[in-house]
């Protein structure tokens, strides 16, 4: 049985307060919605952004305040990302919430459209949607991890007392997107990362969670007509039938997931029409419907075998 949809404003959010949080594509769009949001001077946050533009959004408000740190960095490269991470880290002491945004769409059609190299012969793809989209967040994970972790056996930075990593994932990662491939398998990944990773980050204090939006009204945003703004754009869509959500929106459920602490651990929240709904509960108590008795049963069977060795 799903769980019941709800709306968030910012006064319900359960928004986490005193803590740093560092926010991977923060520059724009749901990041930056994200990063304004926590950095409302009630809830004394310190936010950290990072983001491949050579210099921070022209944000007053956040420029301006000594509980905002801004940081360009290249999440494709493993130095970069763990500089940057170090930089975070020492600047305000610790860290306590990540949130895992930095991503981009599909780039062109890479599997039935054929170009040729220099020579003639059938160029390789382009992968930066892969790159960005699930290898990158794979290195921000470990960082994340690294930086967050308790410290009760000494590992990790050693400045670690738990906290929580939120990743954006988005509705192709549930039910994928004609016409986007690449997109839909690296947010897919995203969410095998979740399930995978829920258990041993609950281990070591931390709480990992993802937020699975729909259309959202960010740059991100492609098929708009040459001079049409992003708002005309929704609006039209939103004529079509399509449900668009507001940047702020996915910000507040951010936020709301990094205030409920271990309560969130493994939720996969679902955002449509600026409307919420937690789906891996519901995923996980109807594993009968989708898998059948006889599966279910010898996937428990077989479950808590040495199949991988446990690091933790």
């Amino acid at each position: 049985m799903a769980s019941a949809a709800f709306s968030l404003s910012p006064t319900t959010a359960n928004r986490p307060q005193h803590s740093t949080i560092l926010i991977t594509g923060g520059a724009s769009g749901i990041g930056l919605a994200t990063a304004l949001y926590l950095h409302t001077p009630k809830y004394s946050n310190n936010v950290v952004v990072l983001d491949r533009a050579q210099s921070p959004p022209p944000v007053p408000e956040l420029t301006n305040s000594s509980r905002f740190l801004y940081i360009q960095c290249d999440v494709t490269s493993w130095q970069s990302q763990r500089a940057a991470f170090a930089q975070a880290a020492n600047h305000f002491s610790h860290l306590d919430h990540v949130f895992v945004n930095a991503g981009v769409a599909e780039i062109g059609e890479q599997l039935f459209t054929d170009h040729r190299d220099s020579v003639g012969e059938l160029a390789e793809p382009d992968r930066k949607t892969i790159d960005i989209d699930i290898r990158a967040v794979g290195d921000t994970l470990k960082l994340a991890i690294y930086h967050l972790r308790r410290n009760d056996n000494k590992k990790g930075s050693g400045k670690g007392q738990g906290g929580s990593i939120v990743m954006t994932a988005s509705l192709a990662g549930y039910l994928a997107s004609a016409g986007a491939p690449l997109y839909s398998a690296a947010k897919h990944g995203v969410v095998g990362y979740l399930r995978a990773l829920k258990g041993d980050c609950a281990k070591v204090g931390i709480s990992l969670s993802v937020i699975a939006p729909g259309i959202t009204l960010t740059n991100i945003i492609l098929g708009r007509q040459e001079g049409q703004s992003l708002q005309a754009w929704g609006e039209e869509m939103q004529k079509r039938g399509v449900p668009i959500n507001d940047a702020e929106t996915v910000a507040l459920t951010v936020a709301h997931l990094m205030g409920l602490g271990m309560q969130a651990n493994g939720n996969g929240y679902l955002i449509q029409g600026n409307r919420v709904q937690e789906l891996e509960g519901g995923i996980a108590r109807t594993r009968e419907q989708w898998m059948g008795r006889e599966m279910l049963d010898l996937f428990r069977g077989g479950r808590n075998a040495p199949l991988f060795p446990n690091k933790l």
